[in-house]
């Protein structure tokens, strides 16, 4: 494998920039504003918000596209000098589940072309390959330079998912074709690059520009949660959805004794009780005999997560697939060793043995193994968690990963027969 990526440019340029740019990101169903709002706004919601705030720190003029869902929204919303988000109306205004946005695309599509009819940008990245298929339908139309971030595959999710896979029917093929109309692809991870090279996508056209993570706010100083009576402490964040893999946590418990899990993320703990995958959690603990030791938050605000994480012995993320991994960054940050699934975008950003340990998806008892390993030898929990931090600070930076999709930004510029002028 290591041959094949050799290709790609991963490259993070020292380079002064080009300038400042008119920059379109569209992001369909994933707000910027809902990343102010904690935890439990997804991966995709967190790296629009910190992107178009790392590239306007380096001068450029950044709107963000996405869809209006409540009425009462403005149609526009000034983030800070050079970041604004745009309410789009495509579909009803109200909350609509993401698999089925589709319909809608038409409608978003048309209104970016109008809009850039008026003020068109230097350049268009979209989020999502829906957020693909409608700028692409603008992009034609006007002529404008198309990059493109998938966020996750569906070649991916239907082979993990299988039937539970609610994804459209035809999303693969639509992907593809986002794919390769797009002037260029930043992928996450080396290992989305390979699932492209199936659809057919060629390497040549791809960078490799990770996810980054704020590490000002997600650092081994400050607060850490209070721990309970129990010697060790494991804590998995995000979303309780089962791909997770918060099953597995929960079964590997049941081989690591004097330890507790805390689970964070899901609904408000209010509203813990009467949701279907708690309770479906919860009853595979009873069964296991280790529901005294694992507890759920339920929601928590952005801030509390990083006191949450500096309490944790072992930070767990043992995902049946994961485009790339937010949390295996925020935790290496607040320097803490990480124990994850050996999938996806975990491959380039767990460094094992140095920040942590990678095992098989869906494998308890391995899970339970390297876990067990770090809670055994608390010298080699402060060596990965000083390691991680390291790690973090040379290439997860936002800084960097801004720097990195600016030189994609300027190589399909450079490339259009007749490049944008840059002020």
């Amino acid at each position: 494998m290591t041959s094949s990526l050799k290709p790609f440019r991963t490259g993070f340029p020292d380079s002064e920039g080009p300038g400042s740019l008119e920059i379109a990101l569209v992001s369909e169903h994933a707000s910027p504003l809902a990343a102010l709002g904690g935890v439990d706004a997804g991966g995709q919601n967190v790296h629009v918000a910190f992107l178009a705030h790392a590239l306007a720190d380096r001068g450029h003029r950044v709107t963000v596209y996405t869809r209006r869902d409540c009425p009462d929204l403005p149609d526009r919303v000034a983030l800070r000098n050079g970041v604004e988000v745009r309410h789009v109306p495509a579909g009803p205004p109200e909350p609509i589940p993401k698999d089925e946005l589709l319909p809608h695309m038409g409608a978003f599509g048309r209104h970016l072309a109008r809009t850039w009819q008026v003020r068109a940008p230097d350049l268009v990245h979209s989020h999502f390959w829906m957020s693909g298929l409608a700028s692409l339908q603008a992009v034609r139309e006007l002529g404008l330079p198309l990059l493109h971030t998938y966020h996750g595959l569906g070649t991916v999710k239907r082979r993990h998912q299988r039937l539970a896979d609610t994804s459209p029917s035809n999303r693969i093929t639509l992907e593809t074709e986002v794919g390769l109309a797009s002037d260029r692809i930043i992928a996450t991870c080396r290992d989305e690059v390979v699932e492209l090279g199936r659809m057919g996508i060629s390497a040549a056209k791809v960078d490799v520009v990770p996810c980054g993570v704020d590490t000002e706010q997600f650092t081994p100083r400050g607060p850490a949660a209070k721990r309970g009576v129990h010697p060790y402490r494991l804590i998995q964040v995000g979303r309780l959805v089962a791909r997770k893999g918060v099953a597995v946590s929960v079964a590997a418990l049941t081989q690591l004794p004097d330890t507790e899990l805390v689970i964070v993320g899901g609904p408000p703990a209010n509203r813990l009780d009467g949701d279907p995958e708690v309770r479906r959690l919860r009853d595979i603990a009873d069964e296991a005999g280790v529901a005294d030791r694992v507890r759920f938050t339920g929601r928590v605000p952005g801030h509390e997560v990083p006191p949450l994480l500096r309490g944790a012995d072992v930070v767990v993320c043992p995902a049946d697939y994961e485009p790339f991994g937010i949390v295996p960054l925020e935790a290496m940050a607040c320097g803490k060793p990480v124990v994850a699934g050996a999938v996806g975008g975990h491959l380039d950003t767990v460094a094992d043995p140095g920040t942590g340990r990678l095992v098989p998806p869906r494998d308890p008892g391995a899970l339970a193994g390297a876990v067990g390993e770090l809670l055994s030898d608390p010298e080699a929990r402060a060596a990965c968690g000083a390691a991680g931090r390291r790690r973090v600070l040379r290439r997860y930076g936002w800084a960097r990963i801004a720097a990195a999709t600016e030189a994609a930004y300027c190589a399909v510029l450079e490339a259009q027969p007749s490049a944008a002028v840059m002020v």
